[in-house]
């Protein structure tokens, strides 16, 4: 007669490392979304016909034919940084910040995915072929993606912000500093382009890319503490 095996009862530690798992998992996510964002929009900026990134912001490179790799990259490193967003809510649990920077965090990726769903309209000569200046006229899903992105960046102020105050509470001077300059960075470079400023395209594409390479670093880092 066959004997039937009985599975073990789940213990504490088997418990414990499926969680530390699921942690490092989420927090992976986190990690590689502004790594893969930026490489992906960079690498197009730089190749794409007709683009200028003193003149043109990331975004438009979600129009003409190419548009979809764009898109696509939007909602994949919105996808990941939700996700990822949970993973922050489980390292920084019950510590200062613990609550509301991965909620930032995730208001951040929804914002993304929005922002990859509502493209911006053509304009100031790209794509090749489209007039020169800003269009007389907008589409709703152009005042959508400025309103998705507005969003999106003022959480990621705010995150990059309230991770300051974590770090400062933690000890941790000099992540404190660098988690308020990535959110400086951004503050200045949104603040400068939605003023005219010149290349403000360029002013607003470094703070984004700033503070979102400092979340996915926050990340990298605690998942190499688990």
């Amino acid at each position: 007669m066959t004997a039937i095996q009985i599975p073990a009862a789940a213990t504490p530690a088997t418990t414990a490392s499926a969680a530390s798992v699921a942690t490092r998992s989420l927090l992976t996510c986190a990690a590689v979304a502004a790594p893969l964002w930026t490489v992906v929009s960079l690498a197009q900026a730089a190749t794409r016909e007709g683009f200028d990134l003193t003149r043109h912001p990331l975004s438009a490179l979600s129009n003409g034919s190419l548009g979809w790799l764009q898109i696509t990259n939007f909602l994949l490193a919105g996808i990941l940084t939700v996700a990822g967003a949970g993973g922050l809510r489980r390292a920084l649990h019950a510590t200062p910040g613990g609550t509301w920077a991965p909620r930032l965090v995730r208001i951040n990726g929804i914002g993304m995915i929005a922002a990859g769903l509502l493209v911006m309209d053509p304009a100031d000569g790209f794509p090749v072929g489209t007039p020169y200046g800003m269009p007389t006229t907008l589409t709703w899903h152009s005042y959508g993606h400025m309103a998705a992105g507005s969003i999106a960046f003022a959480a990621l102020i705010a995150a990059c912000y309230v991770l300051g105050r974590h770090f400062s509470r933690a000890g941790d001077r000099g992540h404190a500093i660098a988690s308020h300059l990535a959110g400086t960075a951004l503050l200045l470079g949104d603040g400068w382009a939605m003023t005219g400023g010149r290349a403000g395209s360029l002013t607003l594409a470094v703070g984004a890319i700033t503070a979102m390479l400092w979340i996915s670093t926050v990340a990298a880092r605690y998942r190499r503490n688990l």
